[in-house]
């Protein structure tokens, strides 16, 4: 679009839209009332006559999918059942982020309904690590657990699962991260990217495979007779966990997950979870909730528990249904929220000096692999993130221990696996363990054998690293004037949303627009103002841009007409609404470049 082969963030922009694919769009616009350009933000995502409803209109009814075709989801259902109706005392082992978090308190608020407490064990995430220990559930079972479900981990827990086995436990496995061919001997593994499973729910996060196993325990339950005389749960009340666990663990926006998110934002406007409201309370949270503040104000405060402080903080908060044990844990995790950037801030500045060394040496580097024994192991994960989004690479970041094992997180850029690199690792002897997505991964090794490590990782990234940073582009969904941009216009892009991974949200350029009144904020943010040659002027904002190519092209361009492009937010600032662009890219117009 408008001739830009090469953006400030070295990007060629191009229309998302097949125009094989237009009249389809134009079908759609008229058909359903819309502008066209709703019509062909619909068609670019994959929309038709027939199914443009369900885009506009996600519901369960539509695409809920059946759960017991998720593998082994029958035997689990049924176990949970007996469980229940005979009183045995079950544990939940689960993970310390949100997904996690998320899992747990659905499971216990659904034992809740029915009359039963559980015991739940979290992890120390600085101490004990990622998924289960021997250690951890026979203390479970000593403590008197029949049944333990492991969530959001437990696939790679075969040494931890075959000792609650021997203790007397059934284990049950509810989680959806990659895996091998090598299952844990549990009484259940339901993992929707376990090789052997046909159900096509592979974009689930933990939290949905675990709605599905309480939706399949629920008609057990009523098989049982469980509901004679009392009424059956309330699922769909619990959809703003599962909301919220989706939009966090970052997985595509498809299918049933944008049910799962559309209809959870409107139980969590609500305020029915306690927990969650008094966590948006602390966050001063007064917008109606939306991905944007699951993902950017009420995921990180939880996490933040996981990352520097009390692991099972999160899973407490979203359980609870205490006022004040509520209030005081939001506090807690607003606190600690606050140390996490400040310490974040500290890591990412001498990280994103190493990386810029490792560019300068090697500008083809395929990827960053950093590791300092001063880093903080519950941070890895998010300055990998910050240092992939800055580069354009694969980032590997890790905290070496005083053993002289390395501890780390890895993020990866589109069309390039990370985890399978990871596993094959593992399986290579080069990482001690190891596993995640295709877009983010964990791992730990020997910190003596990360050179052999990195040669792995170099042979197995350089290629597919070099293929995308070549074919970088920007798709657009069309472009826009600042006059253009309306409230009306606002309801409708929302109304053909959720939008997330796999279900992008619209992005648009306003061609030739003068940049005004441009100043920094914060760490590396900036503002402006666009104006356009009509006089229509629109807000903007820029994030964590300064010293970037594209920091540095809105710098030089303070006063000139520019080619913006970006996604619209709708804001509210003391009271008073408005949109601002939220600004992704920019590129000179052709005849002033140079």
């Amino acid at each position: 679009m408008l001739a830009v082969e090469r953006s400030a963030r070295g990007q060629r922009w191009i229309e998302r839209l097949d125009p094989a694919r237009a009249h389809i769009a134009t079908a759609i616009a008229q058909a359903n009332a819309l502008p066209d350009l709703i019509g062909r933000v619909l068609a670019a995502r994959g929309a038709d006559m027939q199914t443009a409803e369900r885009f506009l209109d996600p519901s369960l009814r539509t695409l809920m999918p059946d759960p017991l075709r998720l593998r082994d989801m029958n035997a689990a259902a049924d176990r949970m059942a007996a469980a229940i109706m005979r009183k045995e005392t079950i544990a939940i082992f689960g993970d310390y982020d949100v997904d996690g978090a998320s899992s747990v308190a659905l499971i216990e608020r659904f034992l809740r309904a029915h009359g039963q407490a559980c015991l739940t064990y979290i992890p120390d995430r600085l101490t004990e690590g990622y998924g289960p220990s021997p250690e951890a559930l026979c203390g479970l079972v000593d403590e008197g657990a029949k049944l333990i479900l492991t969530v959001d981990c437990g696939t790679a827990g075969a040494t931890a699962i075959s000792a609650a086995n021997d203790s007397g436990a059934d284990v049950i496995v509810l989680d959806h991260h990659q895996t091998g061919e090598n299952l844990p001997p549990a009484l259940a593994v339901i993992n929707p990217n376990r090789q052997d499973d046909v159900s096509g729910q592979g974009h689930l996060a933990a939290a949905g495979v675990v709605f599905l196993f309480l939706v399949a325990t629920s008609a057990a339950l009523r098989r049982l007779g469980a509901y004679k005389n009392q009424p059956s749960p309330d699922l769909l009340g619990l959809l703003d966990l599962v909301a919220l666990a989706t939009v966090c663990d970052v997985v595509p926006f498809e299918d049933v997950n944008r049910a799962f998110i559309a209809k959870g934002l409107k139980v969590l406007r609500l305020r029915h979870n306690v927990g969650l409201r008094a966590l948006a309370d602390e966050a001063r949270l007064t917008e109606a909730p939306s991905t944007y503040s699951l993902g950017f104000v009420l995921g990180p405060r939880i996490n933040a528990g996981g990352r520097v402080g009390a692991s099972g903080l999160g899973a407490r908060l979203l359980a609870t249904e205490d006022e004040n044990e509520a209030a005081t844990i939001a506090a807690r995790l607003e606190a600690l929220n606050s140390q996490r950037k400040a310490i974040e801030h500290h890591m990412l500045e001498g990280a994103t000096a190493l990386g810029e060394q490792t560019v300068e040496a090697d500008p083809k580097a395929p990827f960053l692999f950093l590791g300092d024994a001063e880093w903080h192991r519950g941070l890895v994960g998010l300055v990998a993130g910050r240092l992939t989004e800055r580069f354009h690479r694969p980032s590997f970041v890790m905290t070496i221990n005083s053993d002289g094992v390395a501890t780390g997180s890895a993020r990866s850029i589109s069309s390039v696996d990370l985890g399978s690199v990871v596993r094959d690792a593992v399986e290579e002897g080069l990482f001690l363990k190891g596993g995640g997505h295709s877009m983010a991964a964990g791992f730990t090794l020997d910190w003596s054998k990360r050179t052999e490590a990195a040669a792995f990782i170099s042979q197995r990234l350089t290629e597919p690293v070099a293929h995308s940073s070549a074919n970088r582009t920007l798709y657009l969904d069309g472009a826009l004037s600042a006059g253009g941009v309306t409230p009306d216009l606002l309801n409708h892009l929302e109304r053909a949303g959720p939008y997330g991974p796999g279900y992008p949200r619209p992005r648009f350029v306003f061609p030739a627009h003068r940049l005004m009144r441009l100043r920094t904020f914060g760490n590396g943010h900036m503002r402006c103002t666009l104006r356009a040659a009509d006089g229509s002027r629109i807000d903007a904002v820029a994030f964590r841009v300064d010293g970037s190519p594209l920091g540095e092209t809105l710098i030089n361009g303070d006063g000139q007409q520019l080619h913006i492009a970006g996604h619209l937010r709708r804001s509210s600032w003391q009271g008073r609404e408005r949109i601002e662009l939220m600004i992704e890219d920019a590129a000179e117009k052709p005849e002033s470049a140079g």
